[in-house]
């Protein structure tokens, strides 16, 4: 059951960062990926930032954060940020 939560999670994490960076999810496996990752970093930087873990909505909004700011850290890496096209 705990893996189940875990992909669950993980999903709707990737897929509601990917709509707040990118206007759209990243896939199925993508997302779920990014959701866990951003759980993880979310497990750190939380309680730096106020952020504790405990129930759905808590882990769910902790995992956000975590993941934006891995797809931030990830963006700066790879060089693939998005540049608004300046009109002319």
């Amino acid at each position: 059951m705990d893996l189940l939560y875990v992909l669950v999670l993980g999903a709707v994490v990737g897929w509601i960062a990917g709509r707040l960076t990118r206007g759209e999810g990243f896939g199925l496996l993508k997302n779920i990926l990014v959701g866990i990752a951003g759980a993880v970093v979310g497990r750190f930087v939380g309680p730096a930032v106020g952020l504790e873990s405990g129930g759905l909505v808590r882990n769910l909004v902790q995992a956000t954060v975590g993941a934006l700011i891995f797809l931030l850290v990830l963006g700066f890496f790879t060089g693939k940020r998005k540049r608004k096209k300046r009109k002319a």
